[in-house]
């Protein structure tokens, strides 16, 4: 299994990023999908997750109404949109797949390499 995150970047406040995660060797539309991050001399923290079918998302309440998590089971693909970007955001952007839309990183069993935003202020 692997999970391939891109699009992280230098950006400035305010300022949008569409972050992407190929799946490849597991059954796509098995999984929910969830995004998390690590910002420097933090703990892993939850961000984002989406259902297998796509029917339900939710989210860690600082992103709430900044973000949006979506998945195209036809391409083995998910993403998180982010807009009105924070300083505060900076940090590895990880994706991971797992059994149940969970907010918790137990609830995953797969996990990606992460990629790096950053928001200058």
């Amino acid at each position: 299994v692997q999970l391939q995150a891109s699009g992280g970047g230098l950006v400035q406040a305010g300022g949008s990023l569409r972050l992407s995660c190929a799946a490849s060797g597991l059954t796509f539309s098995s999984y929910a999908m969830g995004w998390f991050r690590q910002a420097p001399g933090k703990e892993r923290e939850f961000v984002a997750t989406i259902t297998r079918t796509g029917g339900n998302t939710y989210y860690a309440d600082s992103l709430k109404g900044r973000s949006t998590i979506s998945r195209d089971n036809a391409k083995n693909a998910f993403y998180l949109q982010m807009n009105s970007l924070k300083p505060e955001d900076t940090a590895v952007y990880y994706c991971a797949a797992g059994w149940v839309a969970g907010t918790h990183s137990e609830y995953y069993v797969y996990w990606g390499q992460g990629t790096l935003v950053t928001v200058s202020s």
